[in-house]
């Protein structure tokens, strides 16, 4: 496979990652923390960090609108729920991706 089919793969994958996470309001942030490390905030920041690399002026408040698909004061009104008990003790004790 040549790197531009590789990269146009992995741009679509990614796209397809964000579409799921957009349409799954139900799955919290902390859910996603606790099962596999990252979460959509971890997202933006890669994003972020992405489009500077690459030369971009992006702010951290619009690496999320991309991830989120709307501003992230938005997206925590509509959707984002107080982390019970449970959610914080299974942080504490889950492994965490290094940001």
């Amino acid at each position: 496979m040549d790197k531009q089919t590789q990269t146009e793969l992995e741009a679509a994958a990614f796209r397809g990652l964000v579409k799921h996470l957009q349409d799954r309001t139900d799955v919290q942030n902390i859910d996603l923390m606790i099962l596999a490390g990252f979460c959509r905030n971890c997202l933006a920041k890669w994003y972020k960090k992405a489009a500077i690399e690459n030369g971009l002026d992006m702010d951290y408040d619009q690496a999320r609108e991309a991830i989120y698909g709307m501003p992230y004061d938005e997206y925590k009104a509509k959707y984002q729920l107080p982390s019970t008990p449970e959610q914080q003790d299974a942080y504490k004790k889950a492994d965490k991706a290094v940001i």
